[in-house]
């Protein structure tokens, strides 16, 4: 008799639904011949963001240097040249051998984590996260303590539930800023009191600031390593948002603090990078002109750039909502949304995502995908194209108004 294969049971709390079930059924509308406006995945090249110039022409360049493995940790002008960068932005002990080049942050993400957990240990993630986060602690044979980053507080975290979270099982602290999903930005004075929660604890830092330089209307961009000062601290970088190059999945961790207290988790992190042979070198010829060339980030978020002025779409088409409230992003590529209780009492996020997708034919990622309880969000990324972003907040407004309608026909069960 035939034996069912089943799947790990590792999976069975993981979830990505930004790629999930709606993601399936708008490739199913699509197929059928609807046209489907996709605001679930911050992939830059698919709405006409271009890499830089200078980044291609350095792989071009380098073609034939990029055939043979390379070192496990990454090239060594790559590594070089992050940690130049690093150490510009102030933070200690830098140097080429506490690099590590991956495939994509993600996979840094769950390197770092592999080589940190063992079975049952703990790390605090904020709610919302990206559940990248979540999945990995979870596969790593850890378990997530969720802080909450509520819109009454401007999606900022409060220390004192963080450090009320601790336990003797808490080994690391996930700060994500500029944040995904909600776009919050930490001030210093934030960052500086979760330094310390980290360094009474003797938990490790890990610091997700892929979205570092993708900053509206002034916001300051504080990097952790720099408050964290001699504390451990992995702060995580890559070309995918900054420079617009996700199919080149190049990412970055550095290990910054006191070499002394980190040399045996160096050595794991050596190791597991030695075990997948070594990162994609051909992309990896583009570090050194990202980060020493030309920006050319700040003119797409600037008043007139396209980011600021889908940004700008976003908040118009809030401000006219008769549902919705948001808290202005200050950085990143999303906008993190919610429905007011008082208008729609009855509200279900993945229900209302099905119907704009059905009805509407636009995707968003529902709130609740990013840990959140009870969720009333939605998060919608800011690369369409403003006119299409104003006209996404129609269709928004036409559902609501379609399911306020009918809780007014329905009265509420007690």
């Amino acid at each position: 008799m035939p034996v069912s294969i089943f799947p790990s049971a590792h999976l069975a709390d993981v979830r990505y639904e930004i790629r999930g079930a709606l993601t399936r059924r708008a490739r199913e509308l699509e197929a059928a011949g609807h046209e489907i406006i996709k605001l679930n995945i911050g992939n830059p090249g698919r709405y006409g963001f271009d890499a830089p110039a200078h980044l291609r022409e350095a792989i071009a360049a380098h073609l034939t240097d990029s055939e043979a493995y390379g070192h496990e940790q990454g090239l060594e002008e790559a590594r070089a040249a992050i940690a130049a960068q690093q150490r510009a932005r102030g933070a200690q002990d830098v140097a080429v051998e506490r690099i590590v080049v991956g495939n994509g942050v993600s996979e840094l993400i769950d390197l770092s984590l592999r080589a940190l957990l063992q079975p049952g240990d703990e790390v605090l993630l904020p709610s919302p996260d990206y559940p990248l986060w979540s999945a990995a602690t979870l596969l790593n044979g850890g378990r997530p303590r969720y802080y909450r980053c509520l819109a009454q507080n401007d999606h900022l975290p409060d220390p004192d539930e963080i450090e009320a979270l601790v336990t003797p099982r808490t080994r690391a602290l996930v700060l994500i800023n500029p944040n995904n999903p909600t776009g919050a930005v930490y001030p210093r004075a934030l960052l500086e009191r979760l330094v310390s929660i980290a360094a009474r604890h003797g938990l490790l830092l890990l610091a997700d600031e892929i979205y570092d330089e993708i900053l509206y209307d002034g916001a300051p961009f504080q990097p952790l390593a720099e408050v964290a000062g001699a504390h451990p601290c992995i702060s995580f970088g890559g070309l995918s948002k900054v420079h617009r190059a996700c199919g080149y999945r190049v990412g970055w961790l550095s290990l910054s603090g006191d070499p002394a207290r980190t040399a045996a988790y160096r050595d794991a992190l050596q190791l597991l990078a030695a075990l997948r042979l070594c990162a994609n070198v051909t992309a990896q010829w583009a570090v050194v002109p990202a980060l020493t060339g030309r920006p050319t980030i700040a003119a797409l978020t600037a008043p007139g750039g396209r980011l600021h002025e889908a940004r700008r779409a976003v908040l118009d088409g809030v401000a006219a909502s008769s549902y919705l409230d948001l808290v202005a992003p200050a950085g990143a590529l999303y906008a993190f949304p919610q429905v007011r209780a008082e208008r729609l009492p009855q509200f279900d996020d993945n229900c209302f995502a099905l119907r704009l997708l059905e009805e509407e034919a636009v995707l968003v990622v529902p709130g609740s995908s990013f840990n959140v309880p009870h969720s009333r969000h939605l998060r919608l990324t800011l690369l369409p194209p403003p006119a299409q972003l104003a006209e996404v907040f129609v269709r928004i407004e036409r559902v609501l108004g379609r399911m306020a309608a009918e809780q007014a026909r329905t009265p509420a069960v007690a």
